[in-house]
Formats: structure tokens, sequence, C-alpha cells
């Protein structure tokens, strides 16, 4: 009985290693671009004299893209399920988003459970020349949000965003 035991967690840990080196496998595969061309987004005006923003897929399969709200650098994960832009406090002191603690009234469901943000507006964001103006925003804790999303009180005032080819690409 012991040594099926010790069999059993062997053969347990093998697989383990094995899924995740094929994990690894596929997802360099997947990816015949060099990691550096991932995280570049490209700017170009379509046709209609509109301008559009493709955001490549990066290493996680997560589509990252930095913003400016008055002037400054944001970095923003695409988030489409977000209904709106969420900002984490360290992020949002930044641009003089300091919510008090009375302010964090509104319930909001994330992946890691149900907690208490605080809602804010953005006057201006720019993602790539892409430019909306009050945009509704949420500050959320630190420790309940690691990345900034780009949700949908942005993402739904565009012309378009869709998913085409490996890349995200917003249209306005």
């Amino acid at each position: 009985m012991r040594n099926i035991v010790i069999f059993a967690a062997i053969m347990i840990g093998l697989g383990t290693f094995m899924a995740q080196m094929a994990d690894k496998m596929s997802s360099a595969s997947a990816t015949s671009v060099p990691r550096t061309a991932l995280a570049a987004a490209t700017t170009t005006a379509p046709p209609a004299g509109g301008r559009s923003l493709s955001i490549p897929r990066d290493g996680r399969g997560h589509f990252q893209t930095d913003g400016r709200i008055d002037g400054q650098r944001i970095g923003f994960m695409v988030d489409t399920g977000a209904s709106v832009v969420a900002l984490n406090e360290t992020s949002a002191a930044r641009f003089g988003l300091r919510p008090s603690r009375g302010e964090y009234n509104a319930t909001v469901s994330t992946a890691n459970g149900t907690i208490k943000a605080a809602r804010t507006r953005i006057a201006m964001l720019d993602v790539g020349g892409l430019v909306v103006r009050d945009v509704d925003a949420m500050v959320l804790p630190d420790e309940a949000l690691s990345e900034n999303l780009l949700g949908l009180s942005f993402l739904s005032r565009l012309k378009r965003f869709e998913y085409a080819n490996g890349q995200m690409v917003l249209e306005q």
C-alpha cells in the first residue's frame, strides 16, 4: 500500500510538471512574434477619417495599453467585462483622486469577491490618441485591484471595439 501511495504521488507530481511544460510550449508556439513586438500598440487612421488603435495580446493573453489622464501616463488592461474604468488607489492618487473612506459606498463584484469602491469621473481619458471625456470610473483598494482596467465606460463610447486577428482593435 505504501508503494502505491508513493507511486501515485510521483505520478501526480510528474503530471503537474508535464502540464506546466505543455502550457509553456503552447504559449511559445502560439506567439512567433518576439515579445518586444507584442507590447507595441499601433494607432492608425482608418479610411473614414477616425482613429484606430490595435493592441496585441501579451504573453498572458491579455491586452495591455497605456493611456493618459491629466497628461500623465497610466497602464491599463482592456477588460470588456468591466462596466467602468477601474483604478487602484495608488494610480488614482497620482491624478489627485483620493476618495475618503466614506466615499467607498458602491458595492462591486470582482473576480476576488464583493468589495466597496468609490465612484468618480475622469475629465479626459486618452488611450493611443482615442480621447473620451467625462468617463465614469471607480477607485478600488489596492489589495482588490492590481491592474487598472479599461472598461465599458470608455470602450462603449468608441465607434467600435473588437477582437480580430489576435489583437484588440479600438476605433473612434
